[in-house]
């Protein structure tokens, strides 16, 4: 992954649940300049659902989401321009 991919902020979200999920992955958004990357681990299915779909339809794109090896979901997100 080159140097400008890599992710600029984790945000645990394990412990959460919907819609705290999102709202602190929007939080953690908006303090990310436009381009930047966010890393979020979650847990459960609705949150696996749920945050990447909001996210992609408040304008950002999600680069990836994998399983890991503890059994909670990690996400990329790079934020768009909204």
């Amino acid at each position: 992954m080159p140097q400008e991919e890599l992710p600029q902020h984790l945000l645990d979200i394990t412990t959460e649940t919907c819609p705290m999920t999102f709202v602190r992955t929007r939080l953690a958004l908006d303090r990310l300049p436009r381009g930047g990357i966010l890393l979020v681990r979650l847990r459960g299915e609705e949150p696996a659902r749920n945050v990447p779909r909001t996210a992609t339809e408040q304008g950002h794109e999600v680069l990836d989401q994998r399983a890991a090896e503890d059994g909670s979901v990690l996400l990329t997100i790079r934020k768009g321009g909204g």
